[in-house]
């Protein structure tokens, strides 16, 4: 879906471009004005947008460093990572929360993605800034920025995802090297084959291709995200979905209904559903965005923009930690292996793929509208995402109301580019609550989920994003727990 781009736009106008005035260190926002845009381009060159948790932990740990470095110039705000005493309140100034916040900013992204340190030190320099000032001096913005930015990094490169690479799978192993930046240490082995579904309840990797010859096997991506720290929350072991019935074969008429149910909502996809699906497929064009119009449309201060939208990314970000516990926990089967399992070469009625609309093909050949994710199925993990989402951001803001539209251009899509949407649509959303519920829905209207996966993500969503709003105002006011 061509929405990334628009988006994009959307969020360089809502503040001057760099290139065409300079940065106002004492009314602009350095996050939404230079960091944000300087950093989604890098994301989408580095991650897929189906990359959850790594999406995720880039856009959590940016708050994080924008929180504490702020912290020192509110009136009753603690850092998360960082301990510094407050400045005096002459000091409470936006001018010296951009400067902190751009300086911790530098510190966090040349350790999330060392290889892009020339992207970062341009940044810096577009609005004036010496990337290489690595004062320390907590009595100036810049050493604060540099202070708490370090201190988040120190946490956060060992917090359970591996992002150094160094965690070995056999904790008696020494390590003399880096070895694989955030590759699993926790030693997952998927039970069935790309070739072989030998366990029809469970999780099969799927064999992807580009159309030109060009195959790879999916791997279960950061398995170790149920292992990763967690901020709003002691352990996720308190966070559990129901069994997935039906997807045991040992319940077989469970079995072929859930798969039947996939096959209709196939056949009967719409366009706006499929722009629906394609939008929060993409997280930072969904979650992100929508919390981007929120802080531009209430016209939310630097301060209330980094609260809300650090709230917005922990509700978030520590309910893919508990998901992925569930994930593991349950290894269930995906619908792509489902159905050719249950209808192998027979004629099923379903989307027959880019252009072609519903056709009838042999079962062993149906897809999902969207790629489908390279981990197991239960409980949905986007349902989940968006079900924090939403219920923080309700908690925040006092409200459900959200009016969030989205123009889509003719052609548009990113799955159906020039065919679908067949005429010019708008989407929109008047609630959050209906955000959350079509946001779950896509996952089921788009083939990659079953039915019963999407309120199982969602309850956990709903917990979580409650407990992220209790946790970041005690942060706030001062009295963390």
């Amino acid at each position: 879906m061509r929405i990334r781009s628009a988006l994009t736009a959307i969020l360089l106008g809502a503040a001057p471009a760099l290139a065409q005035s300079p940065f106002n260190f004492s009314t602009d926002q350095a996050p939404r004005d230079v960091v944000i845009p300087a950093v989604v381009p890098v994301i989408f060159q580095v991650l897929s947008p189906g990359d959850a948790p790594l999406i995720l932990r880039t856009t959590t740990l940016l708050n994080n460093v924008w929180f504490d470095a702020i912290a020192p110039y509110h009136t009753t705000a603690v850092g998360i990572c960082s301990t510094v005493a407050r400045r005096p309140a002459a000091e409470h100034t936006d001018t010296n929360r951009n400067t902190a916040i751009f300086y911790a900013s530098l510190r966090l992204l040349n350790s999330l993605y060392p290889t892009y340190v020339s992207d970062w030190r341009t940044m810096m320099l577009s609005v004036g800034l010496d990337p290489d000032d690595a004062s320390t001096d907590l009595s100036t913005a810049v050493g604060i920025g540099n202070f708490t930015g370090a201190a988040v990094v120190a946490v956060r490169e060992q917090d359970g995802m591996n992002q150094l690479g160094d965690r070995p799978t056999d904790p008696t192993e020494v390590r003399t090297d880096t070895g694989r930046p955030y590759s699993d240490y926790t030693d997952y082995q998927p039970v069935n084959t790309p070739y072989e579904l030998a366990h029809p309840g469970r999780w099969q990797p799927a064999i992807m291709d580009n159309g030109y010859g060009i195959f790879r096997t999916q791997q279960f991506v950061t398995p170790q995200y149920a292992l990763v720290l967690p901020f709003s929350y002691a352990t996720p072991a308190v966070f559990t979905a129901p069994p997935p019935i039906a997807s045991d074969p040992a319940n077989p008429s469970y079995y072929r209904r859930q798969v039947d149910a996939v096959l209709k909502a196939s056949a009967e996809m719409t366009d706006r559903q499929k722009m629906i699906a394609e939008l929060f497929e993409d997280k930072i064009s969904s979650l992100g965005f929508s919390a981007l119009f929120i802080t531009v449309s209430q016209g939310m201060s630097l301060e209330e923009f980094v609260h809300y939208d650090f709230l917005t990314n922990i509700a978030a970000f520590d309910t893919g930690i508990a998901i992925w516990k569930e994930k593991r926990r349950f290894d269930a089967v995906r619908p792509f292996s489902a159905i050719r399992h249950v209808y192998q070469d027979q004629l099923v009625t379903a989307w027959g793929g880019p252009g072609k609309g519903t056709v009838d093909l042999p079962a062993n050949q149906w897809q999902s509208y969207l790629p489908v994710a390279d981990h197991p199925e239960y409980p949905s993990a986007s349902a989940a995402f968006c079900a924090a989402h939403a219920q923080s951001s309700r908690l925040y803001l006092g409200s459900d109301s959200l009016g969030w539209s989205i123009d889509v251009l003719q052609g548009g899509s990113r799955i159906e580019p020039g065919y679908t949407p067949q005429s010019n649509l708008t989407i929109s959303w008047a609630t959050w609550t209906e955000f959350e519920q079509e946001c779950g829905m896509s996952r089921f209207w788009a083939g990659v989920h079953f039915p019963a996966a999407v309120p199982a993500g969602q309850a956990i969503g709903h917990q979580i994003g409650t407990l992220a709003y209790d946790y970041l105002t005690a942060y706030i006011n001062g009295t963390p727990p």
